[in-house]
């Protein structure tokens, strides 16, 4: 995925016009909320015909100027495509498809459907030809509007009629006015095959329906004879790969795909949300065990969307639901086209959370986007169940109310109406808490502690051993990607002797290759360690050459753990002594609290250190130590300078 896919994105099917789209991301601006992305549901299309502009609500000009001012900001435009193609003579992309031959068939016809245009037909992508003009359309599209990226929609297939029709002679279908799902053609039933009427009955729509109910019968046919029994599962898959190619092709970026349908195998081309959920507090805790289902199908890139899809959501979900979105690996807020607003800056209290914890998020991006490269080259999951890294703590085998994200990251939300307390699960260890590093939950044998979260608050622990690579943040990932680094060391708290490390993938991400070797990419292994009172810190750089490119440097880092002392006796950096260095190093430390645990730690005490200043080049291995003095050395209360 594109590094930008990573930010925040904003959508609403009920954007009617562009003025409302320009307001939407002015808004978000005014109200200091992080955004990289701006979608338009089905609004913008011509009767909800794919390819086509509404010129009217979105004239080519007007839509053109907004294009390019958000742009330059550094935004991303993405809008929707459903795989129906409406019926029309005068409809130059149905003329194009029944040109080509490119629709899925029955008895040798194009198999009629209804969806939201009317009347379609369904793209056989099977068919290589239909491959070759849905490349073509997503061609001729881009060219009228420079889109970023491609949602594809509907496409399980979702039909609003059921058996073989045929369109009504005397009426108009569908009627017009409003967005409607009611069945306007003329149908009847297929039963008079095998395929269509098996001996068993699924139960996907709440009763026992023929298998080819509201979606393409099973008796019809793709290319080379390829049964829509064979083929149903995956229309959307095979979509994917379409559309991926086509972006490519036109753009020669890595391309953005988000699909309501998947397979084996689509986490490769797209990204995936959950469809339609309800703003309700059980959709909000089933977003989570959806998410990690689909990280472990091999989907990484998963989010539902934020504060509900349907029906009016109240403000505390809302509010609750960012706090819970903000870490999804696809962070979105969608709305339904008959629901009310709920953009983030609707509310003050979910404006703040939305501050907090996507302004979290954005330092984040580095190690988010370090996942995104681990998914592609592994297949571990960005979003992760906790017994991913703890297999042999059995206690959180069924826990769906938490996660990580990567090996070390533990996000622990509020789930439930009028909490303003959460009961999380920590594994054995020493977890360090990310909004306010002095604060430490020691977990001896792993247990359930109790803590605060008041509203705008969310519980998110770095755990031991880890080296967590953080920038400063920002309004969008253009900007916050080009900040100063930070690197966050957790070592057990108040041991003797720790072990930590990290990493950290870089690239130009418009390139269609994630990968190194390329020049166009870095790779990072950072490493600590603590004992002998001693604190170091180093890094093995993989083709550095990009990351210098970028002029990228680690401005600060923060020790969490350290046993007996803050105090710092001498800092060598890549083993000269900083007191030679022309730079100023600033170190300042603080004593960590206990929140919870070390129960039996007695008066164990842990400090955190920050040595701000360092200047030291991302691209450029870098080693950095420190005595920890255990006399009185140097002489601070708190902060000290060390200048040359």
């Amino acid at each position: 995925m594109p590094y930008w896919s990573l930010g925040f994105h904003q959508c609403r099917w009920g954007y009617r016009n562009v003025s409302v789209v320009e307001d939407v991301v002015d808004n978000y601006q005014k109200a200091k909320i992080p955004l990289d992305v701006i979608w338009n549901d089905a609004d913008y299309m011509d009767g909800y015909k794919d390819f086509t502009l509404d010129l009217v609500n979105f004239p080519h000009a007007k839509l053109l100027s907004f294009l390019d001012r958000i742009h330059k900001m550094g935004m991303k435009y993405v809008v929707i495509k459903d795989p129906g193609i409406g019926i029309n003579a005068s409809y130059g992309v149905y003329q194009r498809g029944m040109a080509s031959d490119v629709f899925i068939k029955y008895e040798g016809k194009p198999f009629l459907a209804q969806v939201w245009p009317g009347p379609v037909y369904f793209p056989d992508f099977l068919n290589p030809k239909t491959v070759s003009w849905w490349g073509d359309e997503i061609r001729r599209f881009h060219e009228l509007v420079p889109i970023d990226g491609l949602w594809i929609y509907m496409n399980e297939v979702s039909n609003f009629c059921s058996g073989l029709c045929i369109i009504p002679e005397g009426k108009q279908c569908p009627s017009g006015g409003e967005p409607g799902v009611t069945c306007c053609l003329d149908c009847k039933n297929i039963t008079n095959t095998s395929w269509d009427d098996p001996p068993y009955k699924i139960n996907a729509t709440g009763h026992k329906a023929p298998l080819g109910f509201k979606t393409i019968p099973t008796s019809a046919y793709h290319y080379n004879g390829v049964r829509e029994y064979d083929a149903h599962s995956i229309y959307g898959f095979s979509e994917a790969i379409a559309t991926h190619k086509a972006l490519l092709a036109v753009q020669g970026k890595r391309p953005f795909i988000l699909s309501r349908s998947t397979f084996v195998g689509s986490g490769q081309y797209a990204a995936h949300w959950t469809g339609d959920n309800q703003g309700t507090w059980l959709s909000l805790q089933v977003s989570i065990s959806t998410m990690l289902n689909f990280g472990i199908f091999g989907v990484p890139m998963v989010g539902s969307d934020i504060c509900g899809f349907f029906p009016p959501t109240p403000e505390e979900i809302c509010n609750r639901w960012i706090e819970v979105g903000a870490f999804y690996p696809f962070s979105r807020d969608h709305a339904d086209y008959y629901a009310p607003r709920k953009e983030l800056y609707q509310w003050g209290t979910v404006a703040e959370s939305a501050r907090n914890a996507l302004g979290m998020r954005y330092k984040l991006l580095p190690f988010l986007y370090t996942l995104n490269y681990e998914a592609h080259m592994s297949g571990a999951p960005i979003a992760r169940p906790l017994f991913f890294s703890f297999p042999e703590f059995t206690e959180c085998y069924g826990l769906s109310k938490q996660f990580l994200l990567g090996s070390s990251l533990m996000i622990s939300p509020v789930l439930e109406q009028g909490k303003t307390q959460v009961e999380a699960l920590f594994p054995p260890g020493s977890w360090y808490h990310m909004f306010d590093m002095t604060q430490v939950v020691v977990s001896k044998n792993g247990r359930l502690f109790t803590l605060p979260a008041p509203f705008n608050v969310v519980n998110v622990h770095l755990y031991q051993n880890a080296i967590l690579p953080m920038q400063q943040g920002g309004l969008i990932s253009k900007e916050a990607r080009t900040t100063p680094f930070s690197l966050v060391v957790a070592f057990p708290a108040g041991a003797s002797e720790g072990y930590a490390s990290g990493k950290l993938f870089l690239d130009d991400d418009e390139l269609p290759e994630m990968k190194l070797g390329n020049g166009n990419s870095t790779y990072i292994d950072f490493y600590a360690s603590v004992g002998n009172e001693s604190v170091k810190i180093w890094s093995q750089v993989k083709e550095g050459q990009f990351a210098l490119s970028q002029g990228l440097v680690i401005e600060k880092v923060i020790v969490l753990g350290l046993k007996g002392t803050w105090k710092v006796s001498e800092i060598l950096l890549c083993g000269s002594s900083v007191s030679n260095e022309t730079k100023t190093i600033e170190v300042s430390s603080k004593e960590q609290m206990y929140v919870v645990g070390s129960e039996d730690e007695g008066e164990s005490k842990s400090f955190m250190v920050e040595l701000k200043g360092l200047e030291m080049l991302v691209g450029k291995d870098f080693n950095i130590s420190w005595k920890m003095a255990s006399t009185n050395v140097l002489s601070m209360a708190g902060n000290e300078v060390i200048a040359r």
